[in-house]
């Protein structure tokens, strides 16, 4: 079997590396020629754990390479679409974009193909794509089928050789007898499905844990103000078989990075075409933003006016593991500190550098020590499992003031010192 990827960012570099790990030949394809240099020299688009290590191992036993030429897909089996569809500023996708890129290799399929999309586009996206294919065939009989993407950004290797599940959608059994082979490599726990079932699933999931971080951190914000502890609230929601315990109950900053709001969007489109009220999801992006200004509306309670003021931000990224910055929650308030004048210092274990308008007034410290040097403030953003390490005398003796601000209760060993005021979302104040 040979498996063509296209689409070289995060969910193809690394689906193209797992492939390989198989022994199954794997080429992948990126129209950018400069992600395809930097994936032959060793340097995939983003900072993914292990990752590099992956793909050189792919690369040195032959069975993985790397191109920007479409006709590289003639001679694949199947074609696996992975492009990391566009999101603009507001959570809108560029669909017809990624539908534009996949038929570029339309013309090259061979009769027989399987053409495999995982890349996020709302259902139907495939229907579409088997019209584009229809109307230029020549006679080729190519089957489509759908698998949601599933991986989580620092997790994704892991995830992807051991999903626990794969939804697959297709149309017959001819793409399942083709695909099973493929598949079994990483599960044996397929779940067959129409394709329009399988679009829907990954809209219905991330819809899902959209919902239910905003709802827990509307509930938060509810217990800051009557006494409540969030922390409590989880435990006894956690309990209850009804709810269990991997829920996504736990009290912290709004999501981001675009991946659940594009699913959100998504599902508020169909919607609307259908003529459909969805009162609920329309809420849910409104409600994030809004708990999205949790740590600068505290700031500015604790510290107002923050010109001048010194905040350390601790963390960049959009989640541990990554150091994916765009849509991250961390920019954001950096932005906004930036804007009302405050001096802000940031770090983050993976971050290099910023966006080119904050290069001037943002400080990248050389770690997290060095960031909160004088510090009035400083914020926990992103939850880096090396900021656990921190004790309580390296914030005293280094910041000027004395305010913490860690939104998701995430380091548990200074929470109750005497000489700093540490504040999390869902505790009473």
């Amino acid at each position: 079997m040979k498996v063509a990827v296209a689409g070289l960012w995060h969910l193809g570099s690394v689906t193209s590396a797992c492939v390989a790990r198989t022994g199954i030949d794997t080429i992948g394809i990126d129209r950018d020629p400069q992600v395809v240099a930097k994936l032959n020299a060793g340097e995939p688009p983003l900072f993914e754990p292990g990752l590099a290590e992956l793909a050189q191992q792919g690369r040195q036993a032959g069975k993985l390479s790397f191109t920007s030429d479409v006709a590289a897909v003639a001679n694949a089996d199947v074609l696996w679409l992975c492009y990391d569809t566009p999101i603009d500023d507001d959570d809108r996708a560029d669909v017809d974009a990624v539908i534009r890129w996949s038929e570029e290799f339309f013309p090259h399929l061979r009769d027989g193909a399987v053409v495999l999309v995982s890349a996020q586009m709302p259902v139907g996206s495939v229907a579409r794509l088997e019209r584009s294919f229809a109307a230029t065939a020549h006679g080729r009989r190519v089957d489509f089928a759908c698998s949601p993407e599933n991986l989580r950004l620092g997790r994704a290797i892991g995830v992807f050789l051991d999903p626990g599940r794969i939804i697959i959608g297709v149309r017959n059994d001819s793409a399942r007898e083709k695909l099973a082979p493929l598949l079994t490599q990483f599960c044996q726990n397929l779940m067959w499905m129409n394709i329009e079932s399988a679009e829907m699933v990954k809209h219905a999931l991330n819809g899902f844990l959209a919902l239910s971080v905003t709802y827990t951190n509307e509930l938060a914000s509810i217990a800051e103000r009557i006494g409540a502890n969030a922390a409590d609230i989880e435990r006894a929601l956690r309990s209850d078989p009804r709810v269990g315990p991997n829920a996504y109950v736990k009290a912290g900053p709004a999501f981001a990075g675009g991946t659940l709001a594009r699913d959100v969007r998504f599902l508020s489109s169909i919607a609307d075409q259908q003529g459909l009220k969805a009162p609920l999801i329309n809420s849910i992006i409104a409600s994030n933003r809004a708990h999205g200004q949790w740590s600068l509306d505290q700031l500015r309670r604790e510290l107002a006016p923050l010109r001048g003021k010194a905040i350390a931000v601790l963390g960049l990224s959009y989640k541990p593991g990554t150091d994916a910055i765009r849509r991250s929650s961390s920019i954001e308030l950096v932005r906004s500190l930036a804007d009302e004048g405050a001096i802000v210092r940031a770090y983050d274990p993976a971050v290099r550098s910023l966006p080119g308008e904050l290069d001037t007034v943002v400080t990248l410290a050389k770690d997290a020590r060095d960031a909160m040097r004088n510090a009035a403030a400083v914020v926990v953003a992103t939850e880096w499992p090396e900021f656990r390490e921190l004790s309580a005398d390296d914030f005293t003796q280094r910041m000027a003031g004395n305010l913490i601000l860690d939104p998701s209760a995430f380091l548990t060993s200074i929470r109750n010192h005497p000489d700093l005021t540490v504040l999390s979302i869902g505790c009473a104040t």
